[in-house]
Protein backbone atom coordinates (compact mmCIF):
# COMPACT_ATOMS: atom_id res chain seq x y z
CA UNK A 1 0.00 0.00 0.00
CA UNK A 2 1.16 3.48 -0.83
CA UNK A 3 -0.16 7.02 0.41
CA UNK A 4 -3.36 8.34 -0.41
CA UNK A 5 -1.11 10.41 -2.66
CA UNK A 6 -0.32 7.86 -5.11
CA UNK A 7 -3.77 5.83 -4.98
CA UNK A 8 -7.01 8.20 -6.55
CA UNK A 9 -10.08 7.84 -4.28
CA UNK A 10 -12.07 4.83 -4.98
CA UNK A 11 -15.86 5.44 -5.48
CA UNK A 12 -18.13 5.20 -2.91
CA UNK A 13 -19.18 1.61 -4.08
CA UNK A 14 -15.57 0.45 -3.05
CA UNK A 15 -15.06 1.32 0.26
CA UNK A 16 -18.50 1.13 2.68
CA UNK A 17 -20.01 -0.94 4.81
CA UNK A 18 -21.19 -3.40 2.55
CA UNK A 19 -17.63 -4.76 1.60
CA UNK A 20 -16.03 -8.16 2.85
CA UNK A 21 -12.86 -8.79 2.78
CA UNK A 22 -11.95 -10.02 -0.21
CA UNK A 23 -11.27 -8.17 -3.85
CA UNK A 24 -15.10 -9.15 -4.57
CA UNK A 25 -17.25 -5.40 -5.16
CA UNK A 26 -20.35 -5.22 -3.80
CA UNK A 27 -23.77 -4.81 -4.97
CA UNK A 28 -25.23 -1.52 -5.46
CA UNK A 29 -27.03 0.27 -2.89
CA UNK A 30 -30.64 -0.88 -2.03
CA UNK A 31 -33.14 0.95 0.67
CA UNK A 32 -34.33 -3.93 1.51
CA UNK A 33 -32.37 -6.17 2.04
CA UNK A 34 -33.57 -9.42 2.41
CA UNK A 35 -31.69 -10.84 5.59
CA UNK A 36 -33.39 -7.48 7.08
CA UNK A 37 -36.34 -8.41 7.84
CA UNK A 38 -39.18 -5.98 8.29
CA UNK A 39 -38.76 -6.29 11.97
CA UNK A 40 -35.57 -6.39 12.45
CA UNK A 41 -34.32 -4.15 15.47
CA UNK A 42 -32.03 -2.04 13.23
CA UNK A 43 -33.49 -1.94 9.78
CA UNK A 44 -34.51 2.04 10.20
CA UNK A 45 -30.33 2.71 10.70
CA UNK A 46 -29.69 0.26 8.05
CA UNK A 47 -32.06 1.66 5.44
CA UNK A 48 -31.37 5.37 6.24
CA UNK A 49 -27.51 4.73 5.57
CA UNK A 50 -28.22 2.86 2.86
CA UNK A 51 -30.74 5.64 1.08
CA UNK A 52 -27.14 7.71 1.26
CA UNK A 53 -25.15 5.18 -0.10
CA UNK A 54 -23.14 5.15 2.69
CA UNK A 55 -24.20 1.54 3.17
CA UNK A 56 -24.47 -1.01 0.74
CA UNK A 57 -25.09 -4.91 0.34
CA UNK A 58 -22.87 -7.85 -0.54
CA UNK A 59 -22.94 -9.03 -4.28
CA UNK A 60 -25.78 -11.73 -3.44
CA UNK A 61 -27.97 -8.86 -1.99
CA UNK A 62 -27.83 -9.30 1.31
CA UNK A 63 -26.57 -6.73 4.30
CA UNK A 64 -25.20 -9.64 6.86
CA UNK A 65 -26.19 -7.58 9.80
CA UNK A 66 -24.77 -10.31 12.85
CA UNK A 67 -21.41 -10.65 10.99
CA UNK A 68 -18.87 -9.13 13.04
CA UNK A 69 -17.02 -6.24 11.45
CA UNK A 70 -13.22 -5.96 11.17
CA UNK A 71 -10.83 -2.90 11.40
CA UNK A 72 -10.62 -2.81 7.51
CA UNK A 73 -14.04 -2.76 7.21
CA UNK A 74 -14.46 -0.13 10.04
CA UNK A 75 -11.92 2.18 7.76
CA UNK A 76 -13.99 1.79 5.06
CA UNK A 77 -17.24 2.54 6.86
CA UNK A 78 -15.73 5.81 8.58
CA UNK A 79 -14.50 7.02 5.39
CA UNK A 80 -17.76 6.85 3.38
CA UNK A 81 -19.61 8.08 5.91
CA UNK A 82 -17.32 11.44 7.31
CA UNK A 83 -15.23 13.75 6.08
CA UNK A 84 -12.83 14.80 8.17
CA UNK A 85 -9.15 17.25 7.90
CA UNK A 86 -6.25 14.77 8.03
CA UNK A 87 -4.64 15.86 11.43
CA UNK A 88 -1.09 13.81 10.33
CA UNK A 89 0.13 11.99 7.46
CA UNK A 90 2.21 9.26 6.33
CA UNK A 91 5.38 9.50 4.65
CA UNK A 92 5.16 8.61 0.85
CA UNK A 93 6.55 5.09 0.13
CA UNK A 94 5.22 4.15 4.04
CA UNK A 95 3.51 0.98 4.38
CA UNK A 96 1.13 -0.88 6.81
CA UNK A 97 3.19 -4.32 6.50
CA UNK A 98 0.13 -6.76 6.56
CA UNK A 99 -2.13 -4.03 3.51
CA UNK A 100 -0.48 -5.33 0.48
CA UNK A 101 -0.86 -2.98 -2.27
CA UNK A 102 -4.18 -3.36 -3.83
CA UNK A 103 -6.04 -4.37 -0.89
CA UNK A 104 -9.28 -3.53 -1.47
CA UNK A 105 -9.61 -1.15 1.76
CA UNK A 106 -5.66 0.99 1.60
CA UNK A 107 -7.17 3.77 0.61
CA UNK A 108 -9.88 3.73 3.14
CA UNK A 109 -7.42 2.75 5.98
CA UNK A 110 -4.96 5.60 5.06
CA UNK A 111 -7.55 7.89 5.34
CA UNK A 112 -8.88 6.65 8.98
CA UNK A 113 -5.25 7.02 10.01
CA UNK A 114 -4.23 10.65 8.24
CA UNK A 115 -7.52 11.63 9.91
CA UNK A 116 -6.94 10.29 13.40
CA UNK A 117 -9.76 7.92 13.49
CA UNK A 118 -7.35 4.93 13.62
CA UNK A 119 -3.86 3.98 14.05
CA UNK A 120 -1.94 0.67 13.52
CA UNK A 121 0.42 -1.13 15.91
CA UNK A 122 3.99 -1.79 16.57
CA UNK A 123 6.09 -2.30 13.53
CA UNK A 124 3.96 -1.07 10.74
CA UNK A 125 1.07 -3.49 11.28
CA UNK A 126 -2.99 -2.31 10.72
CA UNK A 127 -4.11 -5.89 11.78
CA UNK A 128 -7.23 -5.82 9.06
CA UNK A 129 -8.95 -8.62 9.45
CA UNK A 130 -8.81 -7.93 13.11
CA UNK A 131 -12.05 -7.51 14.39
CA UNK A 132 -13.62 -4.55 15.83
CA UNK A 133 -14.83 -4.24 19.20
CA UNK A 134 -18.13 -2.60 20.58
CA UNK A 135 -16.20 0.08 22.82
CA UNK A 136 -13.33 -0.04 20.49
CA UNK A 137 -16.18 1.45 18.06
CA UNK A 138 -17.16 4.13 20.49
CA UNK A 139 -13.55 5.40 20.99
CA UNK A 140 -13.01 5.69 17.48
CA UNK A 141 -15.85 7.90 16.66
CA UNK A 142 -15.83 10.25 19.72
CA UNK A 143 -11.84 10.85 19.09
CA UNK A 144 -11.62 10.98 15.64
CA UNK A 145 -14.61 13.20 15.38
CA UNK A 146 -13.22 15.55 18.23
CA UNK A 147 -16.00 14.81 20.21
CA UNK A 148 -13.20 14.13 23.52
CA UNK A 149 -10.98 17.01 22.93
CA UNK A 150 -8.82 16.32 25.22
CA UNK A 151 -7.89 12.76 23.71
CA UNK A 152 -7.51 14.12 20.15
CA UNK A 153 -4.04 13.64 19.17
CA UNK A 154 -3.03 16.23 16.33
CA UNK A 155 -0.23 15.88 14.30
CA UNK A 156 1.13 18.89 11.83
CA UNK A 157 3.91 16.86 10.87
CA UNK A 158 4.60 13.68 8.69
CA UNK A 159 4.44 10.46 11.01
CA UNK A 160 6.82 8.39 8.92
CA UNK A 161 5.77 5.46 10.48
CA UNK A 162 2.13 4.58 11.98
CA UNK A 163 2.58 3.81 15.64
CA UNK A 164 -0.67 2.79 18.06
CA UNK A 165 -1.92 5.55 20.03
CA UNK A 166 -5.35 5.32 20.24
CA UNK A 167 -7.97 2.58 21.67
CA UNK A 168 -7.33 -0.11 19.15
CA UNK A 169 -3.50 -0.66 20.79
CA UNK A 170 -5.58 -1.90 24.14
CA UNK A 171 -2.91 -3.36 26.23
CA UNK A 172 -0.45 -0.40 26.03
CA UNK A 173 -3.46 1.88 26.99
CA UNK A 174 -5.12 -0.01 29.27
CA UNK A 175 -2.50 0.73 31.57
CA UNK A 176 -3.06 4.43 31.44
CA UNK A 177 -5.80 5.18 34.37
CA UNK A 178 -7.95 7.97 33.41
CA UNK A 179 -9.46 10.72 36.37
CA UNK A 180 -12.99 10.14 37.18
CA UNK A 181 -14.87 13.06 35.13
CA UNK A 182 -19.12 13.51 34.87
CA UNK A 183 -18.93 11.68 32.07
CA UNK A 184 -17.18 8.55 32.75
CA UNK A 185 -19.61 8.57 36.22
CA UNK A 186 -22.56 8.54 33.76
CA UNK A 187 -21.60 5.43 32.01
CA UNK A 188 -20.68 3.71 35.70
CA UNK A 189 -24.39 4.73 36.58
CA UNK A 190 -26.11 3.91 33.59
CA UNK A 191 -24.65 0.82 31.93
CA UNK A 192 -25.82 -2.78 34.04
CA UNK A 193 -22.57 -3.92 32.61
CA UNK A 194 -20.22 -0.87 33.48
CA UNK A 195 -17.62 -3.22 34.98
CA UNK A 196 -16.77 -4.34 31.96
CA UNK A 197 -15.68 -1.39 30.41
CA UNK A 198 -12.13 -1.36 30.19
CA UNK A 199 -11.15 2.20 32.08
CA UNK A 200 -9.02 3.72 29.60
CA UNK A 201 -12.16 4.19 27.27
CA UNK A 202 -14.86 5.04 30.26
CA UNK A 203 -14.18 8.38 29.96
CA UNK A 204 -15.20 8.05 25.86
CA UNK A 205 -18.11 6.29 27.10
CA UNK A 206 -19.43 8.62 28.86
CA UNK A 207 -19.11 11.20 26.18
CA UNK A 208 -20.63 8.68 23.39
CA UNK A 209 -23.43 7.94 25.83
CA UNK A 210 -23.91 11.53 27.16
CA UNK A 211 -24.46 12.37 22.87
CA UNK A 212 -26.72 9.25 22.21
CA UNK A 213 -24.29 7.47 19.95
CA UNK A 214 -25.04 4.09 21.82
CA UNK A 215 -27.42 1.69 20.18
CA UNK A 216 -27.92 -1.57 22.65
CA UNK A 217 -29.97 -4.25 21.57
CA UNK A 218 -32.18 -5.76 22.73
CA UNK A 219 -31.35 -3.84 26.44
CA UNK A 220 -30.08 0.19 25.95
CA UNK A 221 -28.92 -0.33 29.40
CA UNK A 222 -26.49 -3.57 28.58
CA UNK A 223 -23.55 -1.93 26.75
CA UNK A 224 -21.39 -5.58 26.43
CA UNK A 225 -18.47 -3.31 25.94
CA UNK A 226 -16.17 -6.10 24.40
CA UNK A 227 -18.28 -7.70 22.14
CA UNK A 228 -17.35 -7.81 18.31
CA UNK A 229 -19.23 -4.91 16.78
CA UNK A 230 -21.66 -6.29 14.17
CA UNK A 231 -23.16 -4.63 11.40
CA UNK A 232 -26.57 -3.58 12.44
CA UNK A 233 -24.86 -1.98 15.52
CA UNK A 234 -22.18 -0.39 13.56
CA UNK A 235 -25.09 1.22 11.03
CA UNK A 236 -26.55 2.34 14.59
CA UNK A 237 -23.78 4.10 16.06
CA UNK A 238 -22.87 5.73 12.80
CA UNK A 239 -26.51 6.79 11.91
CA UNK A 240 -26.18 8.31 15.67
CA UNK A 241 -23.27 9.64 15.28
CA UNK A 242 -25.00 11.92 11.80
CA UNK A 243 -27.60 12.73 14.05
CA UNK A 244 -25.56 14.24 16.58
CA UNK A 245 -23.45 16.14 14.03
CA UNK A 246 -26.88 17.85 12.32
CA UNK A 247 -26.43 15.77 9.31
CA UNK A 248 -29.50 13.44 9.41
CA UNK A 249 -32.76 13.79 11.38
CA UNK A 250 -32.87 11.56 14.31
CA UNK A 251 -35.58 8.78 14.45
CA UNK A 252 -38.97 9.37 15.14
CA UNK A 253 -40.13 8.46 18.23
CA UNK A 254 -42.47 6.14 17.22
CA UNK A 255 -40.53 3.93 15.12
CA UNK A 256 -39.26 1.16 17.52
CA UNK A 257 -35.81 1.06 17.36
CA UNK A 258 -36.00 4.35 19.03
CA UNK A 259 -36.06 2.59 22.26
CA UNK A 260 -33.16 1.24 21.78
CA UNK A 261 -30.71 4.47 21.34
CA UNK A 262 -29.26 4.94 24.60
CA UNK A 263 -31.10 8.23 26.35
CA UNK A 264 -29.47 8.71 29.94
CA UNK A 265 -31.34 12.12 30.32
CA UNK A 266 -34.94 10.32 30.16
CA UNK A 267 -33.94 7.58 32.61
CA UNK A 268 -32.88 9.76 35.07
CA UNK A 269 -35.86 11.93 34.78
CA UNK A 270 -38.16 9.16 35.16
CA UNK A 271 -36.66 8.35 38.77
Amino acid sequence: MSSLSRFPALSASLVTLGLAASLTPPALAQNTFPDVPRDYWAKPFIERLAQRNIIIGYPDGTFRPEQAVQRDEFAAMIRQAFAQEPVRQIEDASVFQDVPQGHWASPAIESAYQQGFMSGYPGGFFAPNQPVSRVDALITLTRGLNLAPETRRVVRRPVYLPLAMTSLMQPLVAAVPQPTTPVAALAKDYYVDAQQIPQYAINDVGIATQKNLVVNYPNPRALEPNQPLRRATAAAFIHQTLVAQDRMEPLPSNVEAYNYIVRPEVTQAAR
